[in-house]
């Protein structure tokens, strides 16, 4: 039972916090709505009076205009016509006409019914000196708005009047159908100017507080005062809202109050949306709190059975967590096996290269031997015959043999080597110059022609320079098995200096057949059981250039395939 209080007294609470906080929030949501609407309201008055102050402005201007000062003939008469109607055409106002003192039109833009303009409000403030207004409705119902200025003759008496006659509702035509029901109220008490046709002629009776229509019938009214600001209750008709805030704002300069009403749904909402938050908040906190004292005495009750399975569940993990470091350690074990793989799959790789060259490094190396023979047979033939100039050129002819010899060596000595190199600086003019001479002799052989030309400078990459030669010397091998088929043999090797650092290799064989599998392991286009490879040349030579940061892709041309190897360009503050 003592339960059922206490949550009967929290939602009471809980009531009566929504209640000052909806009042809260529509109160400022009232005073948010107030400034907007205040600044409305002045806007569309200053818009009024701006667009009547044309009107005003064109009276006093056109009062002066020589063509209306002396309109004793006919002639005359017609001429200040055809000014005034110009000048209207361009104004847009409904009528312009010249008065004299008595107030008979003496002429006008366009023809009036009246002569008699003697009783008109604005002319008789203008035989006073001063600029006259009035407004007032015609009998066709349009409404029009008079400004009348006075001219002066030559002794400064007032001898005549310009009246200019605006259109109210084409004034109204710029602000029609804004948001906010803005109307205007004349010294009469009738809403002469809106933007909201169902009131206009409205009337409002000394001291009463809303409107009446032009019959008089009843109409549905109320008015409150919520924190200062006066709401309307009301039921006007479908474009007016049915409960608003009320505004006014005294305009003497047209003789008119400006008021607008403003629907207050946005700010009831507004208000009703926080309420129902701080609700929906105090309901989940008490809720979670009602929640949590339940489960504070179900966990009191469980808390044994908690701790007995937190035991066998520590001592499963114990049991997994042995287990794991076994896996770990298994598979760090499985990781170097992998990279000590990984090494001899390399330098299989190399082995496998030699092998295809062999027949030509040999037929390298005998050549210069054969020849160095047969220089140090003329060189002592030479010397016995005391023509020693022959003989030391003999002598320099074995040197240069021998130094090719020794390059050729060096070279096969550092591709064969079996040891993991630092990445460095290295020079891909001079790897490809390498990894050239090592293929010159089965490219010889073969008959197939290469296209390269070094550049002027080195350019240098980041990498390995002995691995970097396995990549170059098993791309030109490929290429010349790719094209062993085939008369004509042609490989033509580029390097592209911009960054990234980019080496093509060409050829004109038949291309690629799957691109996919270009680099897989043991994937080869040979015939089973070939002895020109394994399928390992490119496979190695992807996971060389990837260790450098770098990138292989081959693809086909319309003249064969290519291999394009990316690196890294070597930048000596990154290294430093």
């Amino acid at each position: 039972m003592q339960r059922i209080w206490m949550i009967l007294g929290f939602l009471f609470a809980v009531g009566l916090l929504s209640a000052g906080v909806w009042s809260y929030g529509y109160r400022q949501a009232l005073s948010q709505l107030s400034e907007k609407a205040e600044a409305d309201l002045e806007l569309a008055a200053d818009r009024l009076s701006t667009q009547m102050q044309v009107y005003q402005e064109l009276a006093v201007l056109m009062a002066t205009h020589p063509t209306l000062r002396t309109l004793d003939s006919p002639a005359r008469q017609q001429a200040a016509q055809a000014v005034l109607l110009d000048v209207t055409d361009k104004t847009a106002a409904v009528n312009m006409m010249y008065l004299d003192r008595r107030g008979q039109v003496l002429t006008s833009a366009q023809p009036v019914a009246q002569k008699d303009m003697a009783d008109h409000p604005a002319f008789r403030r203008a035989l006073q000196g001063a600029l006259g207004n009035a407004h007032g409705a015609l009998d066709s119902g349009e409404r029009t708005y008079s400004y009348a200025a006075p001219a002066f003759d030559s002794t400064g008496r007032v001898e005549g009047a310009l009246m200019v006659v605006a259109d109210v509702q084409d004034v109204e035509q710029t602000w029609r159908g804004s948001t906010e029901a803005v109307f205007f109220i004349d010294g009469d008490g009738v809403v002469f100017i809106s933007n909201r046709s169902d009131l206009l002629f409205w009337q409002r009776a000394e001291g009463q507080q809303g409107l009446q229509p032009p019959d008089g019938g009843p109409v549905d009214f109320a008015t409150t005062m919520v924190g200062g600001h006066e709401l309307w209750t009301l039921n006007w008709g479908r474009y007016l809202p049915q409960r608003a805030l009320h505004l006014m704002l005294d305009l003497p300069v047209i003789d008119m109050t400006a008021e607008v009403l403003v629907d207050v749904a946005p700010a009831q909402r507004l208000a009703g949306l926080q309420a129902a938050t701080v609700a929906a908040i105090c309901l989940a906190f008490g809720a979670l709190l009602f929640l949590a004292t339940e489960r504070r005495r179900t966990l009191a009750e469980t808390n044994v059975i908690l701790e007995s399975r937190v035991t066998e569940r520590t001592r499963a993990l114990t049991v997994a967590n042995t287990a794991l470091r076994r896996e770990v350690r298994e598979r760090q074990e499985a990781e170097t096996a992998l990279k000590h793989a990984q090494e001899e799959l390399i330098q299989a790789g190399k082995l496998s290269a030699l092998g295809q060259m062999s027949a030509g490094i040999s037929h390298e190396l005998n050549q210069p031997l054969m020849a160095i023979r047969q220089f140090a047979d003329n060189g002592a033939a030479f010397l016995t015959k005391g023509r020693s100039e022959k003989a030391s050129e003999n002598l320099s002819r074995i040197s240069d043999m021998a130094s090719r010899m020794a390059r050729i060596i060096k070279n096969l000595r550092a591709f064969a080597r079996n040891e993991s190199e630092p990445m460095g600086k290295v020079d891909l003019v001079q790897v490809i110059n390498t990894a050239v001479e090592l293929t010159d002799a089965r490219l010889r052989a073969e008959g197939v022609k290469l296209h390269w030309q070094p550049s002027d400078g080195p350019v240098f990459a980041w990498g390995g320079e002995v691995r970097l030669v396995q990549v170059f010397v098993n791309l030109i091998n490929n290429a010349a098995d790719a094209m062993s088929q085939q008369d004509d043999r042609l490989i033509r090797i580029e390097v592209d200096s911009e960054e990234p650092l980019s080496v093509t290799v060409h050829d004109i064989g038949p291309g690629i057949e799957n691109t996919e599998k270009l680099f897989e392991p043991f994937y080869s286009t040979k015939a089973v059981g070939s002895s020109e490879g394994m399928g390992l040349g490119l496979s190695i030579s992807y996971g060389l250039v990837q260790s450098f940061g770098g990138n292989i892709r081959g693809a086909n041309t319309q003249t064969g395939a290519v291999f394009t190897v990316e690196l890294e360009a070597y930048r000596e503050d990154e290294v430093a």
